[in-house]
């Protein structure tokens, strides 16, 4: 009887025991399921807030659009900062800033925007969400999307214009000088822009040389006469490269800092070349070509500096 009752008193210590030992894997299986649905949540909030962000870039890259088809638009005509007008000559009408914003047609004559107007808000907002996900590493965002609106502009001004505006050119130089003492120092900041300077400007006196060479040459098969100063009477100074071109070469060497700015002369040229011989091959194959045709050569530098800023 004494055994029974203590085999019976052994066998619910056991079963006590073992109901403890399960409960407690209940327990940590238990709190190990809370402890990931908290990681869980605190991932779905870090996605969200994610998600969130990339508002940022987005909104940024809108206004970038919606200020480098502003300035595109106006600042060769103007020279200013006035209320949008409509882009067909033979309206000129002002529109209002709701219409300008939202790609509306001209109210007056009908006219849509351009393709280039929706090429550079893509554009933009393409680069500006590039920029965000993969800033650059010297840059950062911030200064990577602002460099990168004002090379646009000056891309598309001079494409369109064959212009390289001064006041452009004025807040280039600051803005160049900046981010180059940012980025790198003022030694190589300033060392860049002087090598910048005088490479460009070496090349700006030898296209004057050989436009001077090559106009005397023309007016001598023509039988042209010369004026007082030995020139052809129709020398009217044409430029091989701008004065423009050289104020860009100084920003570039701003920007990229010595000796970067040998590489992006280098890259400049050849890209130049590449988009030369594609003009050419594009003009004969349209059985319209010219001799010494003129091709804008800012957008090859502007090309190559964004290459060597943002291509690492």
């Amino acid at each position: 009887m004494i055994v029974s009752q203590f085999s019976q008193f052994a066998n619910t210590c056991k079963k006590r025991r073992y109901m403890a030992k399960s409960r407690a894997i209940t327990g940590y299986a238990q709190c190990k399921f809370a402890i990931s649905l908290v990681r869980a949540s605190f991932d779905s909030k870090y996605n969200v807030c994610m998600d969130f962000s990339l508002f940022i870039p987005l909104l940024s890259g809108l206004l970038a659009g919606w200020l480098t088809n502003y300035l595109a638009d106006l600042l060769p005509h103007t020279r200013s900062l006035t209320q949008p007008v409509c882009q067909n000559p033979d309206c000129g009408a002002a529109l209002r800033w709701a219409d300008y914003l939202l790609l509306h047609r001209c109210p007056k004559c009908g006219r849509g925007r351009g393709l280039r107007t929706f090429a550079v808000l893509i554009l933009l907002e393409m680069l500006s969400i590039i920029t965000w996900l993969s800033p650059p590493r010297i840059l950062g965002f911030s200064f990577g999307l602002v460099v990168l609106t004002y090379l646009i502009l000056v891309a598309i001004i001079d494409l369109e214009h064959r212009l390289i505006l001064r006041p452009l050119s004025i807040i280039g130089l600051v803005l160049a000088a900046l981010v180059g003492v940012y980025a790198r120092g003022w030694q190589s900041t300033l060392i860049g822009g002087a090598a910048g300077f005088g490479i460009m400007f070496l090349f700006y006196l030898l296209g004057l040389l050989f436009i001077r060479w090559r106009t005397r040459r023309l007016s001598k098969a023509d039988n042209e006469p010369l004026n007082s100063g030995g020139e052809p009477s129709n020398f009217g100074g044409e430029e091989a490269l701008g004065s423009g071109d050289v104020t860009l070469a100084t920003i570039l060497g701003l920007l990229l800092g010595w000796p970067g700015i040998s590489l992006g002369l280098l890259l400049g040229i050849l890209f130049g070349g590449a988009g030369s011989l594609a003009v050419i091959l594009w003009m004969l194959a349209r059985r319209n070509y010219r001799t010494f045709a003129a091709i804008p050569y800012a957008p090859f530098l502007i090309l190559s500096a964004t290459f060597l800023l943002f291509g690492k």
